[in-house]
């Protein structure tokens, strides 16, 4: 009783603290009406857009809830539909912050460049300490009322879900639109990308809204309470070794974890001077250390072998983000090599970009590997699970440095789209930079702990359903570990297809207004937003319920029709193929995009060049890879592994 009460106070604190800064971020004042315009136009396509999706997840939640309820548990039903509603809840409070901040983002930058970030970055905190406190609120009060850490997986299967709609459809709408205004405004009218004559613009801003805040926000929800509920179901099998603590010990450093992000977050709200990437980098590290010293002091209490798995978690999470900084940045070499590849072509441009990504698995994999052993060598399996709590203990700052990039991206286009100057543009275009790079550390870590998850939820089936082995010599198992490896290509075909589709609508629709109006490019006719956003809406929430549903009912088929240990295979070759494909995914698609900017930054002939072209078509390449594809494949490995669990009973 006396542990849950910490883990549930620090949670409302988190919330509070949110709350405190929406109340800061909503006094900033806007003083272009124009800007305020063309903000409303990004909130209303947004919103539209969520209202529309939540009605088709509230059909697949309402039927699944009803089928656990009958068949498992109404125990169960209660917990699927918590982690569902708090799921959604957090995307939905990170949205409408961002799409209120964007424009406010804009207003300040016009003040200052550390004016415009302590704005963003504000709003990104809002989306990050909301989805820990809500996580860790709701597991801890599931386990309050329930005493069963079992019944809690359901709370997981149901922020699975929502994650998995959210970051499919999300994915595949904001990359349409984003393709979409490329392919016709950049390449074949010549027109800047957030150029208020090309009638994609507005759509483009709603999907960073619908899939870098909404869509990343479920995606981190649910890996931060899967982490959570498979290290308190192992801290049940492993009582014998650690005692009763071993249950309420990943609730309790979660609630250290929020409390290290808060201090971060002070670090980088009250920062002075320094380069925008130093400040953010300054309140990581300042909340990591902070948890290194929290932790060791938590662990003394249970088994001092403990904090090592932490720590081995928490420093692999920021080895793998930085590492992928490394690879996608324009301040280092391997980016910088796929922008000169630009300079002979697309297809130079794409080789390269697609070389860089498959590179780019050595060191997170290698880093997972380390992992596993140290934690698995000082506490082991459950030492596994608590490394992977440790790996996202800090997510209320990690992701509010994710969430902060739409925001400033949205800030960049309001400010080209109201013509608010050219100095105003640059610094939420910097802001934008470094946004752009602190994405690609949150994918990373979402990569990272997405397979340490993932391992320890599929562990965790195997104890359920005693399948003490997986039997290389079982031509059950084999077949299930072929269906697991192929799973993750055939989801990414689906989500890459689906982005294709829909661009096509977008493109199609673009050339008919050019063409149709040509008082648009003359700048006296306004273009017709509001079809493009209808186009990306529909087509986005058609093209995701294939992809949606292949992830929860293959594990069931093969479960039910192969059996258990088919099914233990299945989830092997997911995991494996799945964390290397999503690694390749994000860091190339992030490298395309960078070097893109690398040339529009003036250099190698700069924007309209036939390298700036070409690396157009490379970063249009990479949109759906790191936007679409690559993390819905985060969500799809440890939503097959939370499936798996739940039908455990059944098998």
């Amino acid at each position: 009783m006396t542990n849950i009460i910490f883990p549930i106070i620090v949670s409302l604190l988190g919330l509070v603290a949110a709350g405190i800064l929406t109340w800061q971020i909503k006094k900033e004042k806007v003083e272009s009406e124009e800007a305020q315009k063309i903000a409303s136009y990004i909130r209303e396509g947004a919103m539209a857009f969520l209202k529309k999706e939540y009605k088709v997840i509230a059909v697949f939640i309402a039927v699944v809830a009803i089928l656990l309820a009958i068949f498992l548990s109404w125990k169960l039903s209660v917990a699927f539909l918590s982690g569902a509603l708090l799921s959604a809840l957090a995307g939905n409070v990170g949205m409408r912050i961002a799409t209120i901040s964007n424009v406010r983002t804009a207003t300040a930058a016009k003040r200052s460049l550390h004016d415009g970030l302590r704005v963003a970055f504000s709003s990104g905190s809002i989306m990050g300490l909301s989805v820990v406190s809500l996580g860790l609120l709701g597991v801890a009060l599931l386990y309050w009322i329930f005493k069963d850490p079992a019944i809690i997986y359901g709370f997981g299967f149901g922020a699975s879900s929502i994650a998995l709609f959210a970051r499919v459809g999300g994915g595949i709408y904001t990359k349409a639109a984003d393709v979409g205004a490329d392919i016709v405004g950049k390449i074949e009218q010549g027109i800047p990308e957030d150029d208020y004559r090309n009638p994609a613009t507005i759509a483009d801003n709603v999907g960073d809204n619908v899939g870098d805040v909404a869509g990343m926000g479920a995606d981190l929800f649910e890996s931060y309470v899967d982490s959570i509920i498979a290290a308190m179901v192992l801290g049940v099998s492993v009582v014998g070794i650690f005692g009763e603590s071993a249950v309420w010990l990943p609730l309790t450093l979660a609630a250290a974890g929020i409390v290290a992000s808060l201090i971060g977050n002070l670090v980088i709200k009250f920062a002075k001077n320094g380069r925008p990437h130093k400040i953010l980098n300054a309140g990581i590290f300042t909340a990591a250390g902070i948890m290194v010293i929290a932790s060791f002091f938590i662990t003394r209490l249970v088994n001092l072998d403990l904090f090592w798995a932490v720590i081995s978690g928490l420093i692999g999470g920021l080895i793998i983000g930085f590492v992928t900084e490394y690879y996608t940045s324009t301040d280092y070499k391997p980016t910088r090599e796929v922008s000169e590849a630009s300079e002979t072509g697309a297809a130079t441009n794409i080789i390269s970009g697609l070389a860089l990504g498959m590179k780019s698995t050595i060191v997170p994999v290698a880093v997972v590997c380390v992992v596993l052993f140290l934690a698995d060598y000082f506490a082991g399996i459950y030492g596994i699970a608590i490394a992977a709590v440790g790996m996202l203990s800090t997510l209320g700052i990690t992701l509010a440095t994710d969430s902060y990039g739409p925001v400033a991206d949205n800030a960049a286009g309001i400010a080209e789209m109201a013509n608010m100057g050219q100095e105003v543009r640059e610094r939420c275009e910097e802001l934008d930079a470094v946004g752009n790079t602190t994405a690609a550390i949150g994918k990373g870590f979402a990569i990272g702990s997405a397979a340490l998850t993932a391992l320890v939820l599929a562990v965790s089936y195997s104890e359920v359903v005693g399948l003490k082995i997986i039997d290389m010599n079982d031509p059950l198992v084999m077949i299930g570990l072929f269906l697991g490896g192929l799973l993750p290509f055939v989801f990414s075909s689906f989500a890459m297809n689906a982005v294709g589709k829909a661009a096509y609508g977008i493109v199609n629709e673009v050339r008919r207004q050019f063409k149709e109006m040509p008082g648009i490019m003359a700048g006296t006719t306004k273009p017709d937003y509001a079809k493009c956003v209808e186009i990306s809406t529909d087509s986005a929430l058609k093209q995701m319920i294939a992809p949606s549903l292949l992830a929860v009912i293959t594990p069931i088929f093969v479960g039910l029709f192969i059996g258990k240990a088919a099914l233990g295979g299945l989830l092997s070759g997911a995991i494996v193929t799945g964390f290397l494909l999503a690694i390749l995914m994000a860091n190339a698609g992030g490298s395309w995009d960078n070097a893109k900017k690398y040339i529009e930054a003036g250099n190698l002939g700069g924007k309209g060049s036939p390298s700036h072209k070409a690396a157009v078509v490379g970063d249009t390449v990479g949109d759906p890879f790191k936007d679409t594809a690559g993390p819905s494949l985060n969500i799809l490995i440890k939503l097959m592994s939370i499936v798996a669990l739940i039908i455990a009973p059944l098998l």
